[in-house]
């Protein structure tokens, strides 16, 4: 005697373990810790352009600020497996003295 599955389980269903639903929350929590990140490095990138910023705050201040913003960033970005950030260097202009204190070269 052959025993057929339902209807509804047959025409590739795909049946989700606890690891797939552990997997596509990791990688949710991920992109959102990233898109996080970025608008953090954004905002501290545009505080160190300020004018009005830099003379309240003072540059110091605010290149450490930016530098933090940006490392965290781009750790971020290494464990999402995105490990070349020269687009994003270039494509948000960020400063040399940000990425000094990164330790670039």
């Amino acid at each position: 005697m052959a025993v057929r599955p339902p209807q509804s389980l047959s025409g590739g269903y795909r049946f989700e373990t606890g690891d797939s639903i552990l997997d596509a929350e990791l990688a949710g929590e991920k992109a959102h810790a990233l898109g996080r990140m970025g608008r953090a490095a954004e905002a501290a990138l545009a505080r160190l352009n300020d004018p009005e910023a830099v003379e309240a705050e003072g540059r110091e201040a605010l290149l450490k600020a930016a530098a933090q913003a940006v490392w965290a960033w781009f750790i971020q970005r290494e464990s999402c497996g995105l490990r070349d950030h020269k687009a994003i260097i270039r494509d948000f202009g960020i400063p040399r003295a940000v990425l000094v204190r990164l330790g670039a070269r």
